[in-house]
């Protein structure tokens, strides 16, 4: 980290200056990627609570052993290389790929839909890999949560929609915190599913550091992408367990 930050500062005669962070902070494609990034993360940390949550409640109400079993196929894609996986989905969503060709022979598509080489595409790979790693921390927060405080609250009345989000909800906000926080930071430096499922035409920080890298052999560039993004990482890391905390003490304050 010591030796990107001084390339961040250095020239190619070795003198100290902050030409690349003038660089960087001027040009209106470092804010572009950062765009996407943040709409990248974001969707990807939203389709986890949307499909994560469930999953993890479903998982958390079942006896041991149907759980453990369910659990192997929550963990299967995490036995596969991202790559193998990232082409997987390259395949499977591509023009002339299973999806479409289920959604053209069926009708409800007149010509295949694109899927891949775009926003959607690179979503979907990044979710597929995210959501397994944001259950688990979501799902050992529920099964820890004492069933006799479920059944009080049935039996006062509680309907499950309001059993699940006034009891079940905050008890496992922990666990929901971090696989959040997990899922936000850890994607805001993927590479490989947006290098190969956006085609190109999908540009975030990671696929620019690397552009600067290989195009432009900009050394002192890349750097200054790498710090900056490392700032990002933190400022958000920081705010995210400020607002933890601040939410996690006003039960106990009241």
């Amino acid at each position: 980290m010591f030796w990107i930050l001084q390339q961040s500062l250095a020239t190619a005669r070795g003198d100290i200056t902050l030409v690349n962070y003038t660089a960087l902070l001027t040009n209106g494609l470092t804010w572009r990627s950062l765009l996407v990034t943040l709409e990248l993360s974001g969707g990807t940390l939203l389709c986890c609570l949307v499909l994560g949550i469930p999953l993890a409640f479903l998982l958390a109400s079942t006896s041991p052993r149907t759980a453990s079993r369910l659990m192997v196929l929550v963990l299967l894609p995490l036995w596969t290389s991202i790559l193998v996986r990232t082409y997987g989905w390259l395949v499977i969503l591509r023009r002339d790929g299973l999806i479409n060709d289920l959604l053209v022979g069926s009708g409800l598509v007149s010509e295949p839909v694109p899927l891949v080489y775009n926003f959607t595409g690179t979503l979907i790979g990044m979710v597929h890999y995210m959501l397994p790693i944001f259950v688990l921390p979501t799902y050992a927060a529920m099964r820890d949560i004492d069933g006799n405080v479920i059944r009080a609250a049935a039996s006062m009345g509680a309907s499950l929609w309001h059993c699940f989000r006034t009891v079940i909800l905050p008890l496992a906000f922990g666990g929901i915190a971090s696989g959040s926080v997990i899922v936000f930071v850890y994607t805001l430096g993927f590479f490989i599913t947006p290098a190969i499922l956006g085609g190109g035409r999908i540009s975030p920080i990671a696929i620019r550091i690397d552009r600067t890298l290989s195009t432009l052999q900009d050394w002192g560039g890349a750097a200054a992408f790498g710090v900056f993004l490392l700032l990002i990482v933190a400022v958000l890391g920081v705010t995210a367990l400020g607002a933890a905390r601040l939410i996690r003490s006003k039960p106990a304050a009241d």
